[in-house]
């Protein structure tokens, strides 16, 4: 509605001048705050922010209560705080403890999902408070009889990419709680992660294997791609009831190799994953990123370590997949004997 407009209607209305510059202003002291508990932060707009805090020790309440206290006390402003496993959740966390603060004061909610308590959390609420769900998927949904999301998690995953097309298969994940975006702090990469879903669930060990030697070698690739280096080696896997983990392991020293991070991700699948247990996706990720460098040999370079060697054999395998394709060299365990007659 136009100024001029709304004084004329409501002529003992109060007009507060805007002031950009210090809106902007406090959302950097804000910023500052949250940058200064986490270095994963990622500023959706001048007032919301996600937050990584997987790595603290403390529990998410008495972090979401600290933080909230400071900001009160050193910026004198209202703070809200959804506190979840999960993007998705903890923005739906944070819009419910708002909305549902009472009186004439801003509101200043902390609201807190347990880890395994998100789909309960969730069933109860409209599928418009789902991400990617706006007026005109909502009343498609509400046109099928999907009111709430508890509606939409029990609708068949099929029938959901049938109607909507690969946004059915995250409307199905995200009505779960289900999110696997991470926290993308956008002025550095913190970590290199590749992951798959298949459209069937894999209970062959030997295939699941060839799959995270596969992952891996992608990821060390992207690494050398960037001229770094991982110290910490990450596997996720989601069964076929879509609960999902996370297993990590910190390396020695940090690398760039596919044989290492093909190994420490296998080690860890060995001691997570239950023989003939159903997996319904499986990643490879790796963390605590920094420049790669190499040291030169205090003897000259007719002498090589171990790990010198294996460096060698990686650029060497790198400049035959530049020049003649991924598929140029591959390892003897993914090639299929021929069948003789």
């Amino acid at each position: 509605m136009p100024m001029s407009r709304a004084m004329r209607l409501c002529p003992e209305l109060r007009v507060i001048p805007h002031r950009f510059d210090e809106y902007s202003r406090q959302s950097h002291l804000v910023m500052d705050i949250l940058n200064q508990l986490s270095p994963l932060v990622e500023q959706i707009s001048i007032d919301e922010a996600f937050i990584d805090i997987s790595d603290l020790p403390a529990s998410g309440t008495e972090i979401a209560s600290n933080l909230q206290m400071r900001i009160n006390q050193e910026l004198h402003l209202p703070c809200s705080i959804g506190v979840a496993s999960n993007k998705l959740v903890a923005k739906i966390a944070n819009d419910v403890g708002k909305s549902s603060a009472k009186g004439r004061l801003p509101p200043n909610a902390i609201t807190t999902v347990p880890h395994g308590e998100e789909q309960n959390f969730l069933a109860p609420l409209p599928v418009a408070k789902l991400w990617g769900v706006g007026p005109k998927t909502a009343q498609r949904l509400n046109n099928i009889g999907i009111v709430t999301i508890a509606d939409l998690a029990r609708f068949p995953e099929k029938e959901l990419v049938r109607i909507f097309g690969k946004n059915g298969y995250y409307l199905s994940e995200h009505a779960r709680g289900i999110d696997d975006t991470s926290v993308i702090n956008s002025h550095e990469m913190k970590s290199i992660s590749q992951e798959t879903t298949f459209a069937v669930d894999i209970e062959d060990s030997k295939e699941l294997r060839h799959i995270i030697r596969s992952l891996a070698e992608t990821v060390g690739k992207r690494l050398r791609e960037h001229q770094l280096v991982g110290s910490t080696v990450r596997i996720k896997l989601r069964w076929s009831n879509f609960a999902t983990i996370t297993r990590q392991v910190k390396l020695t020293s940090p690398t760039d190799l596919d044989t290492e991070i093909t190994s420490t991700a296998t080690n860890l699948f060995d001691k997570t994953w239950i023989q003939g247990k159903p997996v319904r996706l499986i990643g490879v990720g790796i963390s605590g990123l920094s420049t790669s460098f190499r040291q030169l040999s205090l003897w000259g370079r007719t002498q090589y370590s171990a790990n010198d060697k294996q460096h060698q054999l990686q650029t060497a395998l790198d400049a035959l997949r530049e020049r003649y394709g991924d598929a140029a060299i591959q390892r003897a365990s993914k090639i299929k004997p021929k069948h003789q007659n």
